[in-house]
């Protein structure tokens, strides 16, 4: 881990539109020092962060139902088609990293936002069924390993980095997920739990893995006990509680995924002044301004699939300039 050698930017996964190619291009074109295989949403049941996940899992299978993605048989047809998508996008990340030597992020939905948004076949989340979230961890480790080890025989020079998503992992923790019903919601499950639970799913890679959330209140003690070497999360969520665990963070080095830039469309400022709060941070805790660069990858606050193609495209090279401008300018 200590050789690893991080990209300054990179996206977070999502993209708008539903042209393999268009997205490949564009996303390896803006981060030359740290692409990553992108999601479209916009293709449908499959395309998305938690059907290609599900497409993955290693001998479970799930359908869409009106209430969302559930447990059965055999594979739907939503579940073939994230698997034959995946299998486009991946032909078209090979395409343009051809000879690409360094950082390549993958991204799958991790164990705990996977179980609170997968239903078993009597309508409940996995979230609720101890022996369920057993199985769904474990099937998706064995995913995972598969699916790391197509990436890296497409793209032989990449050093993979595994991001796990868990938007939901806060509401897990704190026993905010609805039942079925609505009317009540599952009990809050015990910490050492999840960590233990994350653990198991970062062992699938000897490379880095990075946890991404971009809810409030991220656990960043919790995910750097479980093993993770990033953590990626919405900078503009970050409140005075967060500040303590960003230091430690930082003096353990713990790569931060930092989202500055916005998700959706707006006006985009000047570079420099996009990472000005991220300077006020650093000298607020202290920390030496030459670790800025080091320390940090920017990034979009969250997933792109819901701006526009035109601004998707200048928020990705938007935080190309903005790492520069952190790398050549740190106090």
């Amino acid at each position: 881990m200590s050789e690893f050698v991080w990209g300054p930017a990179t996206g977070i996964g999502s993209m708008p539109g539903d042209d393999a190619r268009e997205t490949a291009k564009t996303v390896v074109g803006s981060f030359e020092d740290f692409p990553y295989l992108a999601e479209l949403p916009a293709r449908g049941p499959g395309g998305d962060m938690l059907g290609r996940t599900i497409g993955m899992l290693v001998e479970m299978y799930a359908h869409v139902e009106p209430s969302g993605w559930r447990v059965s048989d055999r594979p739907g047809r939503e579940t073939r088609r994230a698997q034959s998508w995946l299998g486009e996008d991946l032909d078209a990340l090979e395409e343009f990293t051809q000879g690409y030597e360094g950082p390549l992020k993958i991204q799958a939905v991790g164990p705990w936002t996977l179980a609170a948004g997968l239903e078993l076949r009597g309508g409940e989340l996995a979230l609720g069924d101890l022996g369920a979230r057993r199985d769904l961890a474990g099937s998706l480790a064995e995913g995972l390993r598969t699916h790391l080890a197509e990436v890296r025989r497409r793209v032989p020079g990449a050093q993979v980095v595994l991001q796990l998503d868990e938007p939901s992992l806060i509401a897990v923790l704190r026993g905010q997920i609805r039942t079925a019903s609505g009317y009540r919601t599952h009990r809050a499950v015990d910490r050492q739990a999840v960590e233990s639970t994350l653990r198991e799913v970062m062992g699938v890679t000897d490379g880095p893995v990075v946890v991404h959330s971009c809810a409030p209140d991220v656990p960043f003690a919790l995910l750097r006990r479980a093993g993770a070497a990033g953590i990626s999360f919405d900078f503009s969520l970050l409140t005075e509680r967060d500040e303590e665990a960003i230091g430690e963070a930082v003096e353990g080095g713990t790569r931060l995924f930092a989202g500055v830039v916005p998700g959706t469309d707006g006006p985009l400022s000047d570079p420099a002044g996009s990472v000005m709060g991220v300077r006020t941070l650093w000298r607020r805790l202290g920390l030496n301004p030459g670790t800025l660069a080091e320390s940090l990858v920017i990034t979009p606050s969250c997933g792109l699939a819901g701006a526009s193609p035109a601004y998707a495209r200048a928020a990705l090279a938007y935080c190309a300039r903005a790492a520069r401008s952190l790398a050549d300018n740190p106090e």
